[in-house]
């Protein structure tokens, strides 16, 4: 499956952003999904995961109750809202597709597709 990530951009800290991942290939809606962020300088770091279906998510502490993951398995896209953003939220942001059926979902060697990262930069 081929991804394509954007709806990244440049927001003052507070302001929201909605990612989207765009999937092509028929057996999207069989993959769960995680998204990643890399800051300079910093491993890539799990950020939130949804499942196949949407009914099952998870998300890293630092993001809990600022963002949500969700999908739409008609339109071949899972989308992440980022609300009450923080600098510290700066970073590229990657969607991943789990193609090996790990069942994880925030080891960056478990995705076995990834989409090329849109960059989000939050201004304090």
């Amino acid at each position: 499956v081929q991804l394509q990530a954007s709806g990244g951009g440049l927001v003052q800290a507070g302001g929201s952003l909605r990612l989207s991942c765009a999937a092509s290939g028929r057996t999207f809606n069989k993959y769960a999904m995680s998204w990643f962020r890399q800051a300079p300088g910093r491993f890539r770091e799990f950020v939130a995961h949804i499942s196949w279906n949407g009914e099952i998510t998870h998300y890293a502490d630092s993001v809990k109750g600022r963002f949500t993951a969700s999908r739409d398995n008609a339109k071949n896209t899972v989308y992440l809202q980022l609300n009450s953003l923080k600098p510290e939220d700066t970073a590229v942001y990657y969607c991943a597709a789990d193609t090996y059926y790990s069942g994880s979902y925030d080891e960056v060697r478990d995705f076995g597709s990834w989409g090329q990262g849109t960059q989000v930069t939050v201004s304090s």
